[in-house]
This record gives C-alpha cells, sequence and structure tokens, in this order.
C-alpha cells in the first residue's frame, strides 16, 4: 500500500472515532438534560406546595402596648394618686432593622428634639454599642482572622470580643455633637423587636408637631401618649403609696422572677414598693394586644389589633385625706418643737384607725434629715409599719391580761407599790425602787398611775412566787413564752397582717433565760420592741372588746370608668378578725377601766393634756409610756442615753370609734408632753372634721326639704 492511502485510511480511523466521543458526549449531556428536567418536574409536581409554603412562610409576633395604671382615691373619693398623659415619642425596631439604619434615624430625631438629663445619660457600654454601629471597619479589626475562622464561636461571643477591646482612645472618637444621637439610638436599641421604645417622653409641643410632620422620613418612629404617675398631694402619704418603674427602668431586679412567672416582659413598668406593687395585679390594667405578621425575612407585612387594652383598677383607701394632712401638720410642729429640746429626736409616728373594722384612717410618720447643712422633713409613714422601737409602759395593759389568764393575778387583785429593793436572780442582783411610793392599788390604780412594781410581782407571780427583799428565783422559758403568747394575741410581737409588703414584726430581746431580771424590764414594755402600728392594733383589740382586727389601708377596688364618676366595685373588702384573744371580758373591762382613769381622772399620767378643756369632751382612754433607749451618735464610742415616749389611746372610752397611737424615739427628757399633744390634737381634728361633715349633711338635708316644701307649695 503506497504511503498515501496509509494516511488516508488513518484520518478515517481518527474521523470516526471523533464522532464517536461527540456522540457519547451528547449522549451524556442528554441524559444529564433528561435527569434535571426529570428532577424539576419532581420538584415542581411532587414537592411544588411545600416550597410555595416555605417561600409563602410568615410569623405571627404578639406585641403588648401599656395602658394607664388604675387610680388611688381616699374613703371620700379624693384623688392620692392619679395619672398624666405626656406626649412622647417611640421608635419600633423590627427585626430585619440595621443598626446603620437606626443612627440615620437617630440623627434625624436629634435636630427635631431635645432630651432631659436622664434621658440623655450615656453609659459607657452604650457608647461602645454606638462606636461599633458608626465605626464598622475598626470594628472588624477588633476580631482576629482565626477567631472569625473558628466555628465554635458565634455571632454574640465576636460582639463581646469586640466589646471588650474598645479602648478609652477609641471612645474619645466619639465627639459631643454624636452624644446625643448615641442616647436615642441607645433608646431604640434597648427593647425587644416590635415593641415601641419611648425615645422622648413629656415631649415639648414644637417637638410633638415636628416630629409628626416628618413621620414619612422617620423610618419606624411615631408619636402616642405616655402616661406617668401624678400626686396631687405631693408629700403626703408618699412613702406608703409606693413607686413604679420608669419606661426604661423595666422589671425591679430583686422581683424579677416574680413579675416574669406572671407573663410580664422584662420591659414593663410595675409597682415596685408599697400599694403600688402589693397591688400590682389590679393596677396594671390589660394591656392592648397587636398581632404583627412578618415574613420569613422579619419584614412587616401587616398588623391587627387583638384587644384593645383596659386601664388597670382603681383603688380607694380607707384613708381620710382630710384627717391625713391634718394630722400630717400636728406631727410636724411638734417633731420641730421637740427637737429644739431633744438633739436626737428625729421622727415621730401616729396611727389612727377604727377599732371595730380596722380601717387606717390616717398614718403618719415624719423624718428630720439632714440635708446641706439644715434639717428637711421627710415622709416616714412607712416606718409605722417597717421600724421597731421599745415602747414602754404603753403595753402594760397587755401585761395584766397576760397575768389575768394566766391567773396570776384577778380583776380584784390589789398590791402595795412601796418599791423593790432588791431581787436575785441566779446570782444577778436587780436593784432600785421601782416606785413612786403610790401606796395600794388594784389594776385600775396600778394603770392609772404606771405602777412598775404592780407589773413586776404580776410578772413575779406567773413565775410562781411573790416579792419579798432579798428573794431568789430562777426563771422558766415556758413562762415567758406564755407572757409573750399573750402579747401576740393583742397584736404585739406579731405581724398585723395590712396589705403591704415587708411588714415586721417587732424584735424580741435575746438573753432572759441568762439574765432573768430582763423578763421584769419586758413586763413594763423596756425590752422587746413593736412597730408604731402594732401598738395601734394593740390598743384596738383592747377598745373593741378582745378582737384583733386586720389592718386595711384598701376599702374597696373599683372597675376602671370612663368618666369622673367612679365604676362599678370591683372587690369590696370587709372586716377581717385575724384572732378573738382568750381573756374573759371581765378582764378586758378591768384594763379598760384603768385606760380610762389615765384620761379623765386627776393623777393620771394622760390627764395634764387630756385633762384640758379642748380635749376632755372626747371621753379618751388610753395608756403613756416611757422607754430608755440608746442613740448611736456618728464619731462617738458611747451611744447617747434617750428615752422613747408613746402614747395609746381610743375615744369615746364606752363606744370607741377611733384608736391611736403615737411613738417619738430619741427624745431626751422623759417628761416630755410631745407625745401626748399630738394625740390630742390629732383627736381634735378627728372631730372636728367630724362636726364639720355631720353640720355640711344637715345643712344639704334642710335646704333639699325646703326646696321640697317650696315645690310642693306651687
Amino acid at each position: 500500500m503506497t504511503e498515501q492511502g496509509a494516511s488516508t485510511s488513518e484520518q478515517r480511523k481518527l474521523k470516526k472515532a471523533r464522532h464517536l466521543r461527540i456522540n457519547v458526549f451528547f449522549f451524556i449531556v442528554f441524559v444529564f438534560f433528561v435527569a434535571l428536567v426529570l428532577r424539576l418536574g419532581v420538584v415542581q409536581i411532587v414537592y411544588g406546595q411545600d416550597y410555595k409554603r416555605e417561600v409563602e412562610k410568615t410569623e405571627d409576633v404578639i406585641v403588648s402596648t401599656p395602658v394607664p395604671r388604675g387610680k388611688i382615691y381616699d374613703r371620700n373619693g379624693q384623688v392620692i394618686v392619679d395619672n398624666v398623659a405626656m406626649n412622647a415619642i417611640t421608635y419600633t425596631r423590627f427585626q430585619k432593622t440595621s443598626p446603620k439604619e437606626m443612627i440615620a434615624t437617630a440623627k434625624e430625631l436629634s435636630t427635631m428634639i431635645e432630651l432631659d438629663e436622664e434621658e440623655a445619660e450615656v453609659k459607657d457600654r452604650d457608647l461602645k454599642d454606638y462606636w461599633i454601629a458608626t465605626r464598622t471597619e475598626k470594628a472588624a479589626k477588633k476580631i482576629k482572622k482565626e477567631e472569625l475562622a473558628d466555628k465554635k464561636l458565634e455571632d454574640k461571643d465576636r460582639y463581646k470580643l469586640q466589646i471588650d477591646r474598645i479602648t478609652e482612645k477609641d471612645l474619645k472618637e466619639i465627639t459631643d455633637e454624636e452624644m446625643k444621637v448615641a442616647a436615642i439610638f441607645r433608646n431604640m436599641n434597648s427593647g425587644y423587636a416590635l415593641t415601641p421604645q419611648i425615645i422622648k417622653k413629656n415631649a415639648t409641643q414644637d417637638e410633638y408637631s415636628m416630629v409628626s410632620e416628618h413621620l414619612a422620613v422617620l423610618p419606624n418612629v411615631d408619636i402616642t401618649t405616655e402616661w406617668d404617675r401624678a400626686y396631687p398631694h405631693e408629700g403626703i402619704f408618699r412613702s406608703v403609696l409606693g413607686n413604679v418603674t420608669k419606661s426604661d427602668e423595666g422589671l425591679p431586679h430583686e422581683n424579677l422572677d416574680h413579675f416574669l412567672s406572671r407573663g410580664y416582659k422584662r420591659n414593663d413598668r410595675v409597682g415596685k414598693s408599697q400599694l403600688e406593687f402589693y397591688y400590682e395585679d389590679v393596677l396594671h390594667g390589660q394591656k392592648a394586644k397587636i398581632k404583627n405578621k412578618t415574613d420569613k425575612g422579619g419584614a412587616l407585612l401587616s398588623t391587627e389589633v387583638i384587644s384593645e387594652g383596659e386601664r388597670g383598677k382603681d383603688l380607694v383607701l380607707s384613708i381620710d385625706l382630710d384627717l391625713q394632712t391634718q394630722v400630717e401638720k400636728i406631727v410636724e410642729e411638734e417633731l420641730r418643737a421637740e427637737k429644739r429640746k431633744s438633739p436626737y429626736a428625729d421622727r415621730a409616728f401616729i396611727v389612727m384607725m377604727e377599732p371595730n373594722t380596722g380601717e387606717v384612717l390616717a398614718m403618719v410618720g415624719k423624718q428630720l434629715v439632714r440635708e446641706d447643712g439644715k434639717y428637711v422633713m421627710k415622709d416616714f409613714a412607712f416606718g409605722n409599719v417597717s421600724t421597731q422601737y421599745v415602747m414602754g409602759s404603753s403595753v402594760k395593759g397587755a401585761t395584766i391580761l397576760a397575768g389575768l389568764k394566766a391567773d396570776a393575778i384577778s380583776t380584784g387583785t390589789v398590791i402595795h407599790d412601796g418599791g423593790i429593793k432588791s431581787l436575785r436572780f441566779g446570782g444577778n442582783i436587780k436593784k432600785g425602787s421601782y416606785s413612786n411610793n403610790i401606796g395600794s392599788v388594784g389594776i385600775a390604780g396600778a394603770l392609772k398611775k404606771s405602777s412598775n412594781v404592780y407589773m413586776f410581782r404580776t410578772a413575779l407571780r406567773m413565775l410562781g412566787k411573790d416579792y419579798y427583799p432579798g428573794m431568789s428565783i430562777a426563771i422558766k422559758p415556758e413562762v415567758v413564752r406564755d407572757f409573750r403568747n399573750s402579747f401576740n394575741e393583742l397584736g404585739l410581737g406579731v405581724k398585723t397582717g395590712i396589705d403591704l409588703p415587708n411588714e415586721t414584726r417587732g424584735q424580741e430581746g435575746a438573753g432572759i433565760n441568762k439574765e432573768p431580771g430582763l423578763f421584769l424590764d419586758l413586763s413594763i414594755g423596756q425590752y422587746d420592741s413593736y412597730t408604731p402600728l402594732q401598738l395601734a392594733q394593740y390598743v384596738s383589740t383592747i377598745a373593741n372588746g378582745g378582737y384583733r382586727m386586720k389592718p386595711q389601708l384598701v376599702r374597696e377596688i373599683y372597675e376602671p370608668s370612663q368618666d369622673e364618676d367612679s365604676g362599678t366595685v370591683f372587690k369590696p373588702f370587709k372586716p377581717e378578725v385575724l384572732n378573738k384573744v382568750s381573756m374573759t371580758k371581765e378582764d378586758i373591762k378591768a384594763v379598760q377601766e384603768g385606760f380610762r382613769q389615765v384620761y379623765q381622772t386627776s393623777g393620771g399620767t394622760a390627764y395634764s393634756v387630756f385633762g384640758r378643756s379642748e380635749y376632755r369632751g372626747f371621753q379618751a382612754a388610753g395608756k403613756t409610756g416611757t422607754a430608755q433607749s440608746y442613740f448611736k451618735v456618728e464619731g462617738r464610742k458611747k451611744p447617747a442615753y434617750t428615752n422613747n415616749v408613746t402614747l395609746v389611746g381610743y375615744a369615746p372610752y364606752d363606744n370607741p370609734e377611733v384608736a391611736f397611737s403615737v411613738v417619738i424615739p430619741h427624745v431626751s427628757s422623759s417628761g416630755t408632753t410631745a407625745n401626748k399633744l399630738i394625740g390630742a390634737k390629732a383627736l381634735k381634728a378627728y372631730y372636728d372634721l367630724k362636726k364639720q361633715r355631720e353640720s355640711g349633711q344637715a345643712d344639704s338635708s334642710d335646704k333639699e326639704e325646703k326646696e321640697q316644701t317650696e315645690e310642693t307649695a306651687e
């Protein structure tokens, strides 16, 4: 074969092989194409609806918006705590909103509004968040390459690393002009997504109008009405009313679990102390609920109002605001007067209540606090519940009843008060006369003259022996416990049950078993300590014949009304008897007679004030008290010796309608009359108001009767 023929044959073979490869390639392509078509068909036909639903998937996010809290009224319908509406500017952050977009909006807002000192306060952490949002390139360099590649680290971990690595030098880059923007950005970013955050509360009308006009260029910004608490009678009863958290404060940390377990959000405004906290469940109202529908990426698609919400229910207190106001002035005047004589006297208290129902009519506490070199009078009404003091002879009525219950004495027991020379308790000697040498007295005389000896010998008889000079006797713990249990029955040394949080039960002195003579101190009110409210409950129990009533600050809860008239009653509070004392009616009457003589007969320890013509008509009864106390003086090792002066009483003695307790700690002289003057003047204020109201009602009735007569004549 020639060379030319061979070459032609090879070319044919190559050409044939090339065609074969091309055909194989096209076949493979065809197979892949067919597979792709089949796959697309399966996806579209078999799984098409599933994927369509996934693409169209939305998320419903329910958010709640706050409503005004319930109002608080006094027993006569006067508003004590109200709500005040304020113009507010809010920002709602959506899930897809970027920090860059928020910064841009914050810059626009900063030219339209002014922030007050509290709103403009920016902490270091807030500035670091702002620095990262405005200096993204520099912030990115705070993360190392290996940290970016580390799959164990999440975005939040890297963000924390950035925060930790921002230096003071970095923060100094933020200009004074930017600080306002940073504060607004902080407020925008402080809450949950889709929950409006207040940027500016109490906005001026100009600010409100300016923002309203520019809402189109302020994404996610809105104008609304915010509510804040208002106190028409600022300072009066303030420490008992309590406080509500601020809009940027959220749930108080100390009660976080309490509120979260009840469905609250972390940034909700709630009552955080006293009445606002105790009645939070009814005061906070039902929030308006809005359903926000978002797509898978977080973009808002629509909103729907689920419920309009309802403001909180109203509280009607047992407090008589007119009486409270007048008694506060009385306490302030007498405390200032006593302060001029007693350098360590810095507070005074009085509680007035209805002995048959437990309703608290007035609860006053005042405290002198030194500020900028001078004393300022502060409300300390809550001190009636939260502080305790040694009360002295005011509790001697409880000692008599404890002795009667234990059969240590009877209603006819007469004891000669000629002094006690010495007592020996397990090696310890208690000396002193402890007597005014008042002679032989029964229960009424012992209370009238405030006989320490009568109380001592009652306590000794409870231990199984009567007094004789130089006697020696051992303490019996079970007797001490029975003695204190009798006090508890009357309200001393136990919580009163008042509708307020954080009530103290007082304090039992320790060491009686080691120093038995302290038991005698206990019998004259010189050992255990009690609160002013416990003292009021104790005298109310004696006044009403032996029923320990629960002190109540709230009389009724009302449904919220839409006008000035009150709504319907949601819940009334009925008088609640905590316990009936185990002493007999005769025992209680014996103490009541002694209390009457203290106030109404010459020689009674309260007669010097209550025997005056302006107070005699009240027909009051009760008991005075003085206890030795100590005041720790700053800069001195030894405390100053002072006295607590107290007073309990009720009126009128034969049909009590008001009972009270007065406590003034740390006065210099036990002979002060400040406690008696506060009690007498408070009673006068009570009866003067009662007379005015009865006269007003009579005038009103006469007027109506006259009008009806004229109509009939026509």
